[in-house]
């Protein structure tokens, strides 16, 4: 992360929050057309409490709130305590969504037994020469999904294959995986119906960046598939552990919970929309 920031930082704004002259913590933000994301907020342990993160959430909304075509700003913000029962600054324009990192070791890998998906498909290897047929996948998947309400590049093809190159170009959710990321493609059409990116975040830990399963598709059990094959590879190339973020209303919390997924945290999806 302070590799990242450090090489867009000239591309970022934010606030310093200072005592007697020493930085206790910090936000940084980015505007892109009509819409600015808060992208980390962090306060020393010491100092750490509703106030002083507030001091700083409340600074940024009100620069963003007068920025001209700025209408909408997002955050997923990991650190904040009591993410879902506080009150966050400018609560009247705010829809906050409880989500939950979940991780499991990749020992439970062995008792996951691969099955034959009830949609005939077949799988391969995802590269970013799938890009654009990915992006109208998930495009198309999200279409009145929450997540698409949490975050709105899932609504558009384009929006979709900005989201998947920040994810396959730059270290804010580990570093692209392509060993344990997969699609399925519809075995007669060969139309993409599922994909799977994985990164790595730490040493012998992987992460599950995103899984899509096409309308189609769902209810043959090609989510669990992809998610078996991607956690097999892992196991395979040596790593311990594998995480992943899912919004508690998302129906496939309750796939993750089976394959042995466990709840680590809660934390808040933050949109402030129509002021």
């Amino acid at each position: 992360s302070t590799d990242l920031i450090q090489k867009l930082i000239h591309l970022l704004g934010g606030y310093v929050l200072q005592l007697r002259g020493k930085p206790i913590g910090y936000l940084y933000h980015v505007i892109e057309d009509r819409k600015s994301t808060i992208g980390g907020l962090y306060v020393t342990a010491a100092h750490r409490n509703h106030r002083n993160e507030d001091l700083l959430l409340d600074a940024s909304l009100t620069e963003l709130f007068k920025t001209w075509g700025v209408r909408r700003v997002q955050a997923q913000l990991m650190l904040l305590d009591d993410p879902m029962t506080r009150r966050y600054p400018r609560q009247e324009w705010l829809q906050a969504h409880q989500r939950e990192f979940m991780e499991t070791s990749l020992e439970a890998v062995q008792s996951l037994d691969p099955v034959t998906p009830r949609y005939p498909v077949f799988f391969e290897p995802w590269t970013p020469a799938s890009m654009d047929e990915s992006a109208v996948l998930l495009a198309r998947s999200y279409q009145g999904h929450v997540d698409g309400t949490i975050n709105d590049l899932y609504r558009t093809p384009s929006g979709a294959r900005t989201f998947l190159g920040n994810i396959v170009q730059y270290p804010g959710c580990g570093s692209f995986y392509p060993s344990a990321s997969f699609c399925a493609r519809d075995a007669t059409t060969r139309r993409m119906v599922g994909m799977l990116l994985a990164s790595v975040v730490g040493q012998d830990i992987g992460h599950v960046t995103q899984v899509c399963v096409g309308k189609e598709a769902r209810n043959s059990r090609l989510g669990y598939e992809l998610m078996r094959r991607s956690m097999a590879a892992m196991a395979e190339q040596g790593f311990d552990r594998v995480s992943l973020t899912v919004t508690s209303a998302n129906p496939a919390i309750e796939l993750y919970r089976s394959m042995g997924f466990v709840t680590r945290s809660l934390f808040a999806a933050l949109v402030w929309d129509g002021f």
